[in-house]
């Protein structure tokens, strides 16, 4: 492991480079802007971890923000979940903003513009704007309400405010260019009307401002030194700096702007729109389907706040976007679970086996280690009798050398107990084995010291105890989607990715020590993968969700493809 200091990204180097020129440590803050339209996903961790860790790293405060300029699409379920996950992944902000805490200075800034002359009301329809604005390679040109007085502005804006028009009937825009070579600086809409009770502000506001116009702004009354956005907002800057040049004061903060690349995951979507699609034709049983890439179908699944901002970490920050493959987050929460989780025993696919030399109705407690990375986690008892479930897949008639598990007249070990033997099996009428006959070994029991214990044998199986097995729900979870990118496909909706195969629910036997397992409490289901407590849990019945398998067995099958 280097011992050389971690290189700074970017960003950091951008603000480090301000800092030489002068500016003010003091005076450095950030803020999470995210639009309550929706529950956050892994690409807003990257954000939330940027913009949280610039401030622990440079000891400033960094608001979070709620971009609520859309009543239409905003609820306050989105606010509380939002929090919820800023929270759980381990950030505290400074102060909770909201962007409708400043729409009375945001209309007030707009009358000054209009008096300014550098705003004004367009009636027209929203085509025929569209027409009116160019294209990329063809300028705009001067619409027929470009030129109306600042007295008919003023006094149109007020009936806006007072929500005297339709929807769609007027707008206000900025006077700024309608030649610019950046089509978002050809008078772009700074209000339009719309109709609808905000989850903050009622039915106060007829008038809405747009993002573009409430962005800037808001950073500036908030005193935000470094606003980071995603790169699509790259062509904004020109349009965010104009708008602040006109309320700027110079003894203030000026916020700056500056951009770094999205951060695409394999396997899944990170489109608000598009992940709430899937959850109204109900592909997925809600926001927090342990199958989405919400923050909060991370945290049901069984991902740790430490694995999502390691992961975020580990991909960093970047100007290009990319795909960042699902292994990588995979292998992070793999590696946290390693350390942090209890290991347990639980059977997903039994095969029962009769120790036909162990007595009838004797019980035997047998100590378990909880954790071998954890000298702290202590141990446990495990109960073991005659009968016992092991997997299916554990039990061979017959196999070559390569197969270390049990096999007729070979021995294998059971995890913290005795070495059996399989001397028979018993099979259904089609041929399939439902039941092997084995015997111990009775001085064979792992840690008693004796010579016997310490006979080499090459296969270790878990077990369960059938007569203490506790029954669960256990629900394995596979990639959403079949296509490493299925919303990248011109010719194909992203849905005919859906994988079919994404959830199969099944009965698991557990060993006895989970039987006041919570929600949200984590295991090693040993030999066959890590597993969180559902929410659906109740006394009567346990439910587990796969979290991530010991290994990246995707990765195997799509080189076998």
């Amino acid at each position: 492991m280097s011992d050389s200091p971690k290189s700074l990204n970017f960003i950091e180097h951008i603000i480090e480079e301000d800092i030489e020129n002068g500016f003010s440590k003091e005076a450095l803050r950030f803020r999470f802007p995210p639009e309550p339209n929706g529950y956050l996903h892994i690409g807003h961790a990257s954000s939330i971890c940027l913009n949280f860790g610039l401030g622990e790293k440079y000891n400033a405060p960094v608001n979070l923000r709620f971009d609520d300029t859309n009543p239409a699409k905003e609820e306050q379920e989105y606010v509380d979940a939002i929090k919820r996950d800023v929270h759980w992944l381990g950030y505290h902000w400074d102060t909770e903003r909201y962007s409708s805490d400043y729409f009375q200075q945001l209309y007030e800034w707009a009358v000054d513009l209009i008096k300014a002359d550098k705003a004004y009301v367009d009636s027209q329809s929203s085509e025929e704007m569209a027409i009116q604005k160019g294209t990329p390679t063809e300028p705009g040109v001067n619409g027929p309400f470009r030129n109306r007085t600042v007295s008919e502005n003023l006094e149109l804006f007020q009936d806006m405010k007072d929500g005297k028009f339709q929807e769609g009937e007027h707008v206000l825009r900025a006077k700024i260019d309608m030649a610019s070579t950046n089509m978002l600086m050809r008078d772009p809409i700074i209000y339009r009307v719309l109709h609808s009770a905000h989850h903050r502000t009622n039915t106060d506001w007829c008038i809405y401002p747009m993002y573009d116009w409430t962005h800037g702004e808001s950073d500036y009354i908030e005193q935000v030194s470094h606003s980071l956005c995603t790169l699509e907002f790259l062509p904004h800057r020109e349009l965010y700096n104009w708008f602040l040049d006109q309320i700027i004061d110079e003894s203030k903060v000026r916020p700056k702007q500056r951009e770094f690349a999205r951060r695409n995951l394999s396997h899944t979507v990170v489109s608000k729109r598009k992940l709430l699609k899937l959850v109204e034709e109900d592909v997925v049983q809600g926001w927090d389907d342990p199958r989405m890439p919400t923050i909060s179908g991370l945290r049901r699944r069984g991902y740790t706040p430490e694995s999502i901002r390691n992961f975020a970490d580990t991909i960093g920050i970047a100007k290009r976007d990319n795909l960042i493959d699902v292994s990588l987050l995979e292998f992070h929460v793999r590696e946290h679970l390693n350390k942090v989780a209890p290991r347990v025993m639980a059977v997903l696919d039994p095969l029962k086996v009769v120790i036909t030399n162990y007595p009838e109705g004797e019980v035997e407690w047998l100590t378990a280690e909880n954790n071998p990375e954890d000298d702290s986690a202590g141990t446990r008892e495990v109960p073991f009798s005659r009968e016992i479930y092991i997997e299916k897949a554990d039990f061979r008639e017959e196999a070559n050398k390569k197969f270390f598990r049990l096999k007729l007249g070979k021995e294998v070990r059971l995890k913290n107990g005795y070495i059996i033997k399989a001397e028979s099996c018993t099979k259904d009428e089609n041929g399939n084995v439902i039941e092997v006959q084995c015997t111990y070994d009775t001085k064979s029991k792992s840690g008693s010291g004796t010579e016997e214990s310490l006979r080499k044998v090459k296969g270790t199986l878990h077990w369960v105890s059938i007569a203490h097995a506790l029954e669960s729900e256990v629900r394995l979870y596979d990639r959403l989607f079949t296509d490493e990118s299925p919303d990248t496909h011109k010719d194909k909706d992203f849905m005919d990715f859906v994988n079919p195969e994404s959830l199969e629910s099944i009965t698991g036997y557990l060993e006895p020590s989970l039987i006041d397992a919570k929600p949200q409490d984590r295991v090693q289901f040993q030999r066959l993968g890590y597993f969180c407590v559902d929410k659906d849990t109740t006394p009567e019945k346990l439910v587990f969700n796969r979290t991530v398998g010991l290994r990246d067995s995707w990765a195997k099958i799509q080189q076998k493809d």
